[in-house]
């Protein structure tokens, strides 16, 4: 039995779905039912808080393995995952971490991560520390400007990422959890195209049929609000600001091999990606385009 935290964000329900597809027996842990909706059937669904750990041991019953996503920037959740995951014998654990981690120097972002992966180093369970740079998915985030006015913000200039689909993520984690000796004890995912956000905004405005306009962020502010439209907290908004100069210094953008290593294939690529989520943007346009 498998637990998957994170079950219904991009990278969890892609997993989930893998996993059940192999035969494997598979547990959500959710914050409420509701969340759980839209799962492949035969998935079994628990509903537990990472910040509450008194409601993990039914989660956690029974369960020899474990994927640990940890939302935000706090460490009690992967605290309590960790100890509940200990009770109940599990045997591998793959966290997902960052590719912050192994910036030199360390971003605050890396250094929160990595207390985490110190967090799954001290449990005692053999664990596999997935890394991924920025996902494809959070493109995502630009659908309220282009709603708004066709536009997207840029706050990396001439910075470069190779983004990376979280089907990718979700594949290697499939391996991680299934054959950890594939995989190492980290694993740095990136995919294979290093792009500037202009870039990412061609390809997007090609395969969804749609004009989009860059504009460049002109204060660190503007750059919160685009990323936490209902707020950060200091240390985060402060963390954000600062991975994006790093970005933004960043012109050739970290790329491994470890993805096609590891599955035996390229990355996705991004215009694939595009290709797959073009019908999201392009309602985002045309609704922004009518009369209110």
């Amino acid at each position: 039995m498998i637990v998957i935290t994170g079950a219904t964000g991009h990278v969890g329900r892609e997993l989930v779905g893998m996993l059940a597809a192999r035969g494997e027996r598979v547990r959500a842990l959710v914050r409420s039912p509701e969340r759980a909706t839209g799962l492949p059937e035969g998935v079994e669904h628990v509903v537990g808080d990472l910040e509450d750990p008194a409601t993990l041991a039914a989660a956690f019953d029974g369960v020899d393995r474990l994927f640990l996503l940890v939302p935000g920037i706090r460490h009690e959740p992967a605290r309590h995952a960790l100890a509940a995951a200990r009770t109940a014998g599990v045997r591998h654990v793959v966290y997902l971490s960052s590719y912050a981690v192994a910036a030199d120097p360390m971003p605050a972002m890396g250094r929160w991560h990595h207390d985490r992966e110190e967090l799954v180093r001290a449990a005692g369970i053999p664990a596999t520390v997935l890394r991924p740079c920025g996902f494809m998915s959070n493109t995502l985030d630009w659908l309220p400007t282009l709603r708004a006015g066709g536009y997207v913000l840029d706050p990396v200039g001439p910075g470069r990422a190779a983004l990376i689909d979280p089907y990718d993520i979700a594949a290697v984690a499939a391996v991680a959890l299934d054959e950890p000796g594939r995989v190492g004890g980290a694993a740095v995912l990136t995919g294979d195209q290093p792009l500037t956000v202009t870039e990412q905004a061609a390809v997007l405005a090609a395969a969804a049929g749609i004009e989009i306009e860059i504009r460049d962020v002109r204060t660190p502010e503007e750059a919160v609000r685009f990323r936490y439209p209902n707020g950060a907290p200091p240390a985060l908004a402060d963390a954000l600001v600062e991975g994006l100069r790093l970005m933004r210094s960043d012109v050739a953008g970290v790329r491994t091999e470890h993805v096609q290593r590891i599955l035996g294939r390229a990355p996705r690529s991004f215009s694939d990606w595009c290709e797959r989520n073009a019908d999201v943007f392009r309602t985002a346009v045309q609704a922004g385009r009518r009369p209110r």
